[in-house]
């Protein structure tokens, strides 16, 4: 496989688990970082990390909106729950920075 098609499928991974992500309302950030170690947020500082070795300018609120396809705060509002105390304690646990 060729790097132009690698780098094409990989896009197009990266835009279907993105928008699996968006559907999803129901998982919340602390339960992906419990389960696979990262959450929208790392996908957000990713593609922004990616952006700024690039040389493009991206904020990370434009970052969080590519990502949660809103800005972050309505997000938040609208689908964030508060973690259970044996979800905050897993990640504590595990290393966990603190829920994002």
């Amino acid at each position: 496989m060729d790097d132009k098609t690698r780098t094409e499928l990989e896009a197009a991974a990266f835009r279907r688990l993105v928008e699996h992500l968006r559907r999803r309302t129901d998982v919340q950030n602390l339960d992906l970082m419990n389960l696979a170690g990262f959450c929208r947020n790392c996908l957000s500082n990713w593609f922004k990390e990616a952006a700024d070795a690039k040389g493009v300018a991206v904020t990370k609120d434009e970052s969080r909106e590519t990502i949660y396809g809103m800005p972050y705060d309505e997000w938040k509002r609208r689908y964030q729950t508060e973690g259970s105390p044996e979800a905050l304690a897993k990640f504590k646990a595990q290393g966990g920075p603190g829920p994002h």
